[in-house]
This record gives structure tokens, C-alpha cells and sequence, in this order.
């Protein structure tokens, strides 16, 4: 039950119905009192939720590549966050949150203005994926110093290895040794570029799934 200590028109404290009334530093106030909600499990919370849990055990094991990738969308928020926020409203396929998955054709693990990849591939022999692209230097904003930014990622683990200052783009590939307990599995390879100074990022290009040999 409220108490008012001055009169009708004063202020009160404690509790009328759903209003709480206080005082600080001899300053009356009123607030409205706080809904309860013990972990709510409504059909989109448990959606919501479910999406969220599936991009964060894409990202987690790229999280240094990361803060790279997507430095130019950290604006009053993190690169993870800006990541985070591309992946959840992007590439998440299904309907339900029992059929969720990630389309990684669609999932950019670097964004930004930097002309990126043209032609490129991969293939994997020996431990080793190697990534193929050609020089286009000079077309856009592309340099033959800017520098190659690959991810190989390995879903079922929750593993990767990644490169985030690699080969020039003159140079037109690179090799990327990947642990031998991979080899059978199924891994997922990006490319992008960022430039010698790190200033510009280019988007990345998927460059499919392959057989971890």
C-alpha cells in the first residue's frame, strides 16, 4: 500500500496498484511497476532465440577474421554484432526453428566497397585448400596490392582457419593447410580482399563446400 506524506496533492512511496511512488535526493517520482516475464517461450522468442544460437556457432570460430571483415560496419557497434545482424537477416533459411539452417551462399564473412573476386576457386588435396582467382587489378576499385582474406570454415566442428592478411590479389592464389583430422569433412571457403593500408574491405565470395582432403 502507497503512503502519502504531504498531503493530497504530495508524492508517495510505495506502491498504488501498478505505480510505485519514491523519492531521491528529496525528488518525488513515480514509476510504473516492472512486468514479470520468467523466461518467455512464445513461438518467436523460441524462433528468435533458435536463429540467433545457429549464427553464433557460425561466427564464433571466425571471430579475430571477424573484426577484420567487417571493421567498416562497426559503428556504434561491434564488427561481431554488425556480422551478427547481416547472417540473422540474410542467410538463415527454414520456417520453423526446428528446420533452420545457414545458406553460406549468402553469408558474407567480409563486407565493404573494395571491388572483390573474380573467377575464383577451390579445391583441396594433401591438407591444403587452394584458393585460384584472377588478377583483375585496375577494374573498379581492385589493386594488385591488396591483400587476400580467406576463411575455410569447418561447420561441424565449430572450427576454422582463416587468413586475414593473405597473398596479393596480382598474385592469383593461395594455399591454406587445414588440420588432418578435417580430412573426410565437409568445409565452406570465402574469399575477399582489404587493401595494403586496411582501410577497404571487399565483400566476400563464397566459393562452395568442399571435401577436406
Amino acid at each position: 500500500m502507497g503512503k502519502i506524506s504531504q498531503g493530497i496533492l504530495g508524492g508517495f512511496s510505495g506502491k498504488v496498484g501498478s505505480v510505485i511512488g519514491g523519492s531521491w535526493k528529496g525528488i518525488s517520482y513515480m514509476r510504473a511497476k516492472a512486468t514479470s516475464v520468467s523466461n518467455p517461450r512464445t513461438d518467436g522468442q523460441v524462433n528468435q532465440r533458435t536463429k540467433f544460437a545457429l549464427v553464433l556457432s557460425i561466427l564464433k570460430p571466425i571471430t579475430g577474421f571477424i573484426r577484420v571483415g567487417y571493421k567498416k560496419y562497426a559503428i556504434k557497434q561491434t564488427a561481431f554484432n554488425a556480422a551478427m545482424s547481416y547472417i540473422l537477416n540474410n542467410a538463415v533459411t527454414g520456417s520453423y526453428s526446428d528446420d533452420y539452417s545457414i545458406d553460406f551462399s549468402k553469408m558474407l564473412v567480409s563486407r565493404g566497397n573494395l571491388t572483390g573476386a573474380v573467377n575464383a576457386q577451390a579445391t583441396s588435396a594433401n591438407g591444403v585448400v587452394t584458393l585460384t582467382w584472377d588478377d583483375n587489378s585496375g577494374s573498379g576499385t581492385a589493386t594488385q596490392t591488396d591483400k587476400a582474406l580467406i576463411v575455410v570454415l569447418n561447420p561441424t566442428r565449430a572450427e576454422s582457419v582463416f587468413d586475414a592478411g593473405g597473398n596479393q590479389r596480382g598474385f592469383g592464389t593461395e594455399d591454406i593447410s587445414v588440420p588432418a583430422d578435417w580430412a573426410g569433412e565437409n568445409v565452406e571457403v570465402f574469399l575477399g580482399f582489404i587493401t595494403a593500408d586496411g582501410k577497404e574491405v571487399a565483400n566476400s565470395v563464397y566459393l562452395g563446400s568442399l571435401t577436406a582432403a
